[in-house]
């Protein structure tokens, strides 16, 4: 009978054994933030973003991450998934964050930037994703952080930047250096300062690197060894991947069953950098921000000011009259648009209709000679003061201020007033145009 036992002791632990062999690497949880903007409304477009976080998306799935998926995101769009992300992170044992689009720099600060953000001065950086603020949230993740930037390419609105700064400030080229936190690995397409290929495949060279590596039964520092190196050949020598990793001990994300994850790192003050976000949600005043702040700094001191903040603009909402009750300004309304000549972009004069209905606004006009299409729409209150929205795609390059390709889409916001059968309102991004409106 002892020998029976023994026997099948023996079997039970062979097959454990086979049975391990075949469990992944490791039964942590692994959560992923994937975004890939590129169909930019006000600066040149991208064509890879969108595959490359698809593709991205895809391989991390593989890998056992539970993955958030952003393609092409407006700046609501954007900051609701971030929050998502840094929830996410709380809860999670690896935590990678993957970015490619546009991005810059300013005075030391990186900004990731929404597809519809315009830069006319400093304060619409307000607009775009800090990515400090990425960093601390990667940083609630248990035993390994990630940040992956493909994104150090020229960005155009940068010059609008420069040519609006009132004061001394720092803007440079491509990226600032980001040092790893402990138990952080942080990889950038190319040096800090330098600017980064596109490529003409379906993938960026740092992706298609990336994905060729990142699946291996490698130790992670490897893996992303072995992915700077394969950029920098297939550059011929012209682009290398920043690398900054601070880990300590070994990291599979598919490979032995042995696994050395590296200690904690000393538990950091999660409120240190919670009053410089507060001064950022407070400036933009919105609950969307208020809400973001509470997400990452609930225990903190200015928690109880953004769930007040938060109260006061739903109350707001609330006693605001109902979008219907107004309808002084209903009926038929003709709308001129005159734009000056702006650097190399012609001015012109434009002409359409608008229709008032309940206090909606709606207007819309297109050439079907040169594709040129606008849409306005906004809700106009009791008291006339309104911004409405346009959009739309160019039509001839020499009226764009970017010299855009016919076709191309692009939006913009309308600050206007209205009385009784007149109103004027201002264009805000972009260039001086006038808007006219004269009740039929």
């Amino acid at each position: 009978m002892r020998a029976a036992s023994g026997i099948l002791r023996r079997i039970s632990l062979t097959l454990l054994a086979l049975w391990l062999s075949f469990v992944p690497a490791s039964a942590d949880r692994r959560v992923a933030l994937v975004i890939g903007n590129g169909a930019y409304v006000s600066t040149a477009q991208l064509a890879n973003p969108s595959h490359d976080a698809e593709d991205v998306a895809a391989s991390l799935r593989r890998s056992g991450f539970e993955v958030l998926q952003g393609i092409d995101l407006r700046q609501a769009d954007m900051q609701d998934l971030t929050i998502r992300f840094a929830r996410a992170a709380s809860q999670a044992d690896v935590a990678l964050f993957y970015y490619s689009g546009h991005a810059m720099q300013y005075n030391g600060v990186n900004y990731l930037m929404p597809v519809d953000a315009v830069l006319a001065d400093e304060a619409d950086l307000k607009r775009f994703v800090r990515v400090d603020d990425i960093v601390n949230d990667l940083q609630q993740a248990k035993n390994l952080r990630i940040l992956v930037l493909d994104s150090c390419r020229d960005n155009p609105l940068a010059e609008n930047l420069k040519r609006s700064a009132t004061r001394a400030a720092s803007i440079g080229r491509g990226l600032s250096k980001v040092e790893a936190p402990r138990g952080t690995i942080v990889s950038f397409s190319t040096q800090s300062g330098q600017t980064a290929a596109d490529g003409s495949g379906r993938n960026s060279p740092y992706t298609t690197a990336f994905l060729k590596h990142i699946e291996e039964p490698q130790e992670i520092g490897d893996v992303f060894r072995d992915i700077s190196s394969d950029v920098y050949d297939s550059s011929g020598k012209t682009q290398l991947p920043e690398l900054s990793l601070s880990i300590i001990g070994k990291f599979y994300l598919n490979g032995p069953v042995s696994v050395t994850v590296a200690p904690a790192a000393p538990k950091a003050d999660p409120c240190a950098s919670a009053e410089a976000h507060w001064k950022a949600a407070d400036s933009i005043g919105t609950a969307a921000a208020f809400e973001d702040h509470l997400a990452r700094f609930s225990n903190c001191s200015f928690a109880s000011l953004a769930k007040g903040r938060i109260e006061t603009l739903k109350q707001k909402v609330v006693l605001a009259p109902a979008a219907g009750d107004s309808k002084t300004f209903d009926g038929k309304w003709d709308v001129t648009i005159s734009c000056t000549n702006s650097g190399k972009a012609l001015g012109y004069t434009r002409s359409l209709s608008a229709t008032v209905t309940n206090g909606a606004l709606h207007a819309e006009d297109s050439e079907p000679r040169t594709n040129n299409t606008l849409a306005i729409d906004g809700q106009i209150p009791a008291d006339g003061k309104t911004t409405l929205s346009a959009r739309g795609m160019t039509g001839p390059s020499a009226y764009t201020v970017n010299n855009a390709v016919p076709g191309s889409p692009y939006a913009y916001t309308i600050d206007a007033q209205f009385e009784r059968t007149r109103g004027s309102g201002k264009r805000n991004e972009l260039r001086p145009c006038s808007f006219t409106f004269v009740k039929r």
